[in-house]
């Protein structure tokens, strides 16, 4: 229904429009559905928090994992029910363990480290992790969403070190862990996603990188 609605107001968007050009409606079309489509997600998200008596560690969730997910990037699903199932399970699913686990500073500052090396790691292989609808191929903006992951990952986990509250301590944790899974490249395969820049370069032969070309600059 969603993409039907999509559909209809990107071709009333191309025809209003003097001189537009038609090869845009691909763009407009991806951008109505994550429009359409992410409002009421976030609805049904904020509900089913408010139902559970979490809804501020699920802000929380959201404050942690969304500019992180923003830069380092990560898999989508090709439906809106998969999306609304994941999309839950990432937010509410974090901010529901946080609030039942009890880590001593022992063990927090063990899943710290580990979490570190982890992010840290899929950042350097897979970050920005794109898709197929939203590829980043230019080199320069790869580089910078790259570095910002490492920014925001690094000031993430050393707020969950010195934050006197455990909850949120525990939110930090799982929320970088949770959302660096969603870049590797097992996830990708698990959901039947690609790399955009992997489809566009190899592919389609943009660029070539296996042969030491570089991406668009």
């Amino acid at each position: 229904m969603i993409e039907a609605i999509c559909n209809s107001l990107t071709k009333k968007i191309i025809k209003s429009v003097d001189g537009y050009d038609e090869n845009k409606a691909d763009e407009i079309n991806f951008g109505l559905q994550l429009l359409i489509g992410e409002v009421p997600k976030f609805f049904i998200t904020f509900i089913l928090a408010w139902i559970l008596n979490i809804i501020d560690l699920t802000i929380i969730s959201f404050i942690v994992i969304l500019p992180y997910r923003m830069f380092s990037g990560g898999f989508h699903l090709r439906t809106h029910l998969g999306c609304i199932i994941a999309t839950n399970t990432m937010y509410i699913g974090s901010a529901y363990l946080a609030s039942i686990l009890n880590f001593d500073n022992t063990i927090k500052y063990i899943l710290i480290a580990i979490t570190f090396i982890f992010s840290f790691a899929m950042i350097a292989k897979y970050a920005p992790a794109d898709t197929e609808n939203v590829p980043v191929l230019q080199k320069k903006e790869r580089r910078r969403r790259k570095i910002w992951s490492f920014v925001i990952a690094g000031i993430e986990l050393v707020i969950a070190i010195v934050i006197p509250y455990k909850v949120i301590s525990n939110m930090i944790i799982i929320g970088i862990l949770v959302q660096t899974l969603t870049i590797t490249k097992l996830a990708y395969k698990i959901t039947k996603n690609k790399y955009g820049y992997e489809v566009y370069i190899w592919d389609y032969g943009i660029v070539d990188s296996r042969k030491g070309d570089t991406l668009y600059e």
